[in-house]
């Protein structure tokens, strides 16, 4: 299933580059989106990964650097029979975590300074947990090419604005509707963008929160560990591009409900907590 997403993504990202690109050049335009997009997607294959580490400057640690959470992973990845992922550590103290790569052989796991600092043993296990979910459902893979073609998506928007700015209107021009065709673009291009990462985000979180639970078989360390992210998120907001918010395990971009909420990257939490104990709350 998570192998079709990618694929339908890939073909999904070609299509709307594409489209953008007649719009805002005609054939031309269509052959210069088709070559952004053969490169997009060679990117997202193989280095999303790689882009989203270095957006937030994650710095690679040893097991003599991090021993608690290596001792974590290695216990974690004996269990779900997983290669060991690398491990990086985010200079920030707004706690969140990530996992990224494109298959389990690949695969990359963050946390963030915040977050050691936050959470005890059987929390921050949890938590780690859930990141190998992600891993081991193999929709890392989904997540990392989705924040990349986000991102593409955006850009092409703002290209097809400032393109009929100055005169580069394309077929939208030739047609008379040069001024409309840049709004819709500007305006549906990054909606577009938000509705990909809705799609992945919201049914992955469910499915790592449930994995990471069994996996422990202590789904309260994962809901104590929820809860007390969300609230220090909320106190020290994460930094971080709306195209990769839906990476982490609390969305770092907070809503502030009514339509906030329906673009929301990752379900609420309180729903999350309810999945897993029974509960909204600890």
């Amino acid at each position: 299933m998570n192998t079709f997403k990618s694929t339908l993504l890939l073909v999904l990202l070609t299509l709307f580059l594409i489209f953008l690109g007649d719009r805002i050049g005609g054939r031309n335009g269509m052959l210069l989106a088709f070559v952004i997009s053969i490169a997009f997607n060679f990117g997202s294959y193989f280095f999303s990964d790689k882009i989203a580490l270095k957006m937030y400057n994650a710095q690679p640690v040893t097991r003599e650097q991090l021993p608690r959470a290596y001792a974590a992973v290695e216990r974690l990845t004996a269990k779900q029979g997983l290669p060991m992922p690398k491990i990086y550590v985010l200079p920030t103290e707004s706690p969140n975590a990530f996992a990224t790569g494109r298959n389990p052989q690949h695969a990359s796991v963050a946390v963030t300074h915040g977050i050691l600092q936050l959470l005890d043993d059987e929390e921050l296990e949890g938590v780690l947990a859930h990141e190998l979910g992600h891993v081991r459902n193999r929709d890392i893979l989904t997540s990392s090419i989705a924040a990349t073609l986000a991102g593409a998506i955006t850009m092409v928007a703002r290209m097809g604005y400032w393109a009929s700015l100055f005169g580069g209107g394309g077929r939208g021009r030739e047609r008379g509707g040069g001024g409309l065709s840049a709004l819709l673009m500007i305006i549906v291009a990054p909606i577009a963008a938000s509705l990909i990462q809705l799609w992945i985000s919201r049914t992955r979180e469910f499915e790592a929160d449930a994995t990471g639970a069994a996996t422990t078989g202590n789904p309260y360390a994962l809901a104590r560990a929820l809860q007390k992210l969300e609230d220090y998120s909320k106190r020290i907001p994460m930094q971080a591009s709306p195209s990769n918010a839906h990476l982490f395990i609390v969305a770092p971009l907070l809503g502030s409900g009514g339509i906030g909420n329906l673009f929301s990257t990752h379900p609420p939490m309180k729903e999350r907590i309810q999945r897993l104990i029974g509960r909204d709350h600890v």
